[in-house]
């Protein structure tokens, strides 16, 4: 009889303990809602420096490199693919002789 008791306090605290958390889920669901305007000090910091304006130049350069490594990986590519071809080809002349 212990032996039941037991089992049904733990099934119980398990029970208490998701619904607690089911709860908890609730309330920060319900608070992610609401939109806050954001305080001057946050304004101050999303606001563009002008001392910062000659790092942000990266950005073309980046996009120019990322375009390079493209085209570099479908040369790549096409190049497996004819070697692939050429050996299939070359396999299959060898076959035939």
């Amino acid at each position: 009889m212990a032996f039941l008791l037991n089992k049904t306090t733990i099934a119980s605290h398990f029970r208490s303990h998701s619904q607690a958390q089911k709860a908890q889920d609730l309330l920060s669901l319900s608070r992610r809602q609401y939109h806050i305007e954001p305080g001057p000090r946050e304004k101050a910091l999303l606001a563009e420096d002008a001392a910062l304006k000659p790092f942000k130049s990266y950005k073309q350069s980046v996009k120019k490199l990322k375009k390079v490594g493209d085209i570099l990986t479908i040369v790549v590519v096409a190049g497996c693919c004819y070697e692939i071809y050429v050996k299939a080809a070359m396999r299959e002349a060898a076959r035939r002789q």
